[in-house]
């Protein structure tokens, strides 16, 4: 194992690929930024208040029953263990809360049996009986993955450090008995997940079984071995072989999660035909199954994708983990191809549908990500509240917010022998190769980023800096001298021998924009967004008159011009000032004649949040699609 500090995606020397990740240590994030800020958050809020959930939810007794050391009954879900993976692999990345990763690998090495299971729902005694039977419900597989997940990143942020080494054993041992069962079987887990574990843990340790498990258990699904479920096959992308697949289905979380272990085993076996095929199931779901915000899933009864183009934004499941393994999936993609659209959707993504999932604190959460609540919305479901919870009992986004964001550093930029790139921008500070630079911006809210070299080699290199495909206005200056700003690929590419101090400042226009959907998108015809660079915004009842007008009923001015409003203080850095009118509508009947009544009545000039901080006040209703006001017909 290298002692070099690494993330979560590092493909080996030999694989497939365009680009290569910065180790973990090359980069770190200003606390002042925005990305900066939401890791120096995680740290601070989200990962401890994880860890106390933990501790008043059970999950942590879970694996004391196991051991004998309380006789509590089991509490939460059947995989409640992933919790307290997931929040392992985020400390570890973090290098926070040491004595938390101490007590849980020890909880986790005394748990283990001696064949190397580790699952305490099926370790109970009156269970033990039902271990690898139920493999379309279990989540067996699915379990082991984040352990294995937690256990690369032990691997990974702490090489040499005897508590990392102590997961890394345990979860060695549950893959060997993983391959040792499931090696030459036509099985697979009813949930994907643990094939880009597998994957990740071959290119930590080079033992080869675990990429040829991870690849089998891809060839294993799409035949029809777990069964029709509830759902039906299609809901555990069992319906079809991965490779005769053309468009995503089912379970949102389960099928990027597919994709993004079939983008490791395709890059690590130099499988181009399997990589063109996540290729074409990523364009089928960006296509026409994708919101504004990045969020995918469009159906709460199975938290899964609807047909194409049935986005409606007050039924958005958008599950949080979703949208996390969508970046996921788009760094793998980004890392394979090099092509900017990937780094484009981790923008937009990582913007708008993950940030969404966190309260301003750091300790509340959606497990949804709609983008409309209505008046008067029935918040009794917590899969679908109109604020934000504290924990869920299926509280598998809180942890996968806190382990994102503890490695979201490693996910900004890529270098190589020739230079370095940057995908995502955030101040910090980046090397690559005895290259150094530091970037100052407050983007997303400031269109300008400023990248000077302090560090450099002798020899010419090259910079290259994402362009959005949303912007359509950008300027460039080298040392102060205006520049050519011609992208190519999605990319501004400098070469040239660069000296310390050498100054580029990017420009890229941000000016409001109204946007509208496919006219497919029957939910939001006739209706438009309002967007700002990569940041979507929305209206939200504390920001509209308080003339008693139902929210409902105000409608955009789409004449009026938007303004752009920036603030020193309060919940959002920029708002957009926008016009809206009411049309009354309170004493209408559900149904009428179209040409039959109907006045406007007052106008007001409001402002328009971005999206990922709604619900950050009291609660009430919200939309991103806003009804364009026109004459009555």
């Amino acid at each position: 194992m290298s002692d070099i500090k690494h993330g979560p995606v590092v493909p080996t020397p030999g694989a497939l690929g365009v680009l290569r990740p910065l180790p973990a240590d090359a980069v770190r994030l200003t606390p002042g930024g925005l990305l900066g800020g939401w890791q120096a958050r995680t740290v601070a809020a989200t990962l401890p208040h994880c860890v106390a959930s933990l501790e008043a939810r059970g999950n942590l007794d879970n694996l004391r029953r196991v051991n004998g050391d309380t006789d509590a009954g089991f509490r939460g879900y059947w995989f409640a263990d992933t919790d307290v993976h997931k929040t392992l692999e985020a400390a570890f990345w973090s290098g926070a809360r040491p004595a938390f990763a101490a007590e849980a690998a020890a909880l986790l090495e005394k748990a283990q049996d001696a064949d190397g299971y580790l699952n305490s729902y099926y370790q109970d005694p009156e269970r033990r009986d039902r271990q690898w039977t139920e493999l379309h419900f279990s989540h067996e597989m699915y379990t082991a993955g984040h352990l294995i997940q937690a256990a690369v990143a032990a691997a990974r942020s702490a090489p040499g450090d005897a508590v990392a080494q102590q997961v890394v054993s345990v979860a060695r041992r549950f893959a060997d008995l993983l391959v040792q069962r499931y090696g030459d079987s036509p099985q697979t887990d009813g949930h994907p997940e643990v094939e880009t574990a597998l994957a990740e843990l071959y290119r930590v340790t080079g033992h080869r079984p675990y990429l040829d498990l991870a690849a089998r258990l891809l060839d294993n699904r799409g035949h029809g071995t777990l069964g029709e479920g509830r759902f039906g096959a299609a809901y555990f992308q069992d319906h079809l072989p991965l490779r005769a697949t053309t468009e995503v289905t089912g379970h949102v979380v389960r099928q990027l999660y597919l994709l993004a272990g079939a983008v490791d085993v395709a890059v690590e076996t130099r499988d181009e035909a399997l990589l063109a095929t996540v290729e074409q199931l990523w364009d089928s779901a960006l296509d026409s199954r994708t919101y504004l915000t990045g969020g995918q899933g469009s159906r709460h009864r199975d938290e899964a994708y609807g047909d194409a183009y049935e986005l409606p934004p007050d039924r958005a499941y958008a599950e949080t983990c979703a949208a996390i393994a969508s970046f996921q999936l788009a760094w793998r993609l980004l890392l394979a191809t090099g092509r900017a659209g990937y780094a484009d959707e981790m923008e937009r993504v990582l913007h708008n549908a993950i940030a969404a999932g966190t309260a301003v604190d750091g300790t509340a959460f959606f497990y949804s990500t709609p983008l409309q609540r209505r008046t008067g919305h029935d918040s009794g479901d917590e899969n679908a509240p109109g604020h934000r919870l504290d924990w869920y009992d299926c509280a598998c986004c809180p942890p996968n917010l806190a382990r994102l964001m503890a490695s979201l550093h490693t996910y900004a930029a890529t270098g190589d022998d020739g230079g370095l790139q940057l995908h995502l921008y955030g101040a910090g500070e980046f090397s690559s190769g005895g290259r150094r630079v530091e970037v100052a911006t407050r983007y997303p809210w400031d269109e300008q980023i400023t990248v000077t070299v302090t560090g450099t080699t002798a020899d010419p290199w090259r910079l290259s800096l994402r362009v959005p495909a949303w912007c359509t206005d950008v300027r460039l200056t080298v040392n102060g001298t205006p520049a050519p700003a011609r992208a190519q690929g999605g990319y501004l590419r400098l070469h040239r021998i660069w000296h310390p101090g050498d100054e580029v400042v990017l420009t890229l226009a941000m000016p409001a924009r109204l946007v509208a959907a496919h006219p497919r998108v029957d939910a939001v015809r006739g209706a438009a967004a309002l967007v700002r660079g990569p940041i979507v915004y929305c209206l939200e009842h504390a920001d509209m008159p308080a003339d008693g007008t139902l929210f409902e009923d105000w409608e955009l001015d789409a004449t009026a011009p938007v303004a752009v409003a920036h603030h020193g203080s309060g919940l959002a850095p920029v708002t957009l000032r926008v016009r809206v009118r009411a049309r009354t509508a309170q004493d209408r009947p559900l149904y009428r004649d179209l040409r039959t009544g109907g006045s406007t009545a007052a106008t007001a000039t409001v402002s328009a949040i971005p999206y990922f901080l709604w619900a950050n006040r009291e609660p009430g209703p919200m939309r991103v699609w806003i009804p364009l006001a026109a004459p009555e017909d």
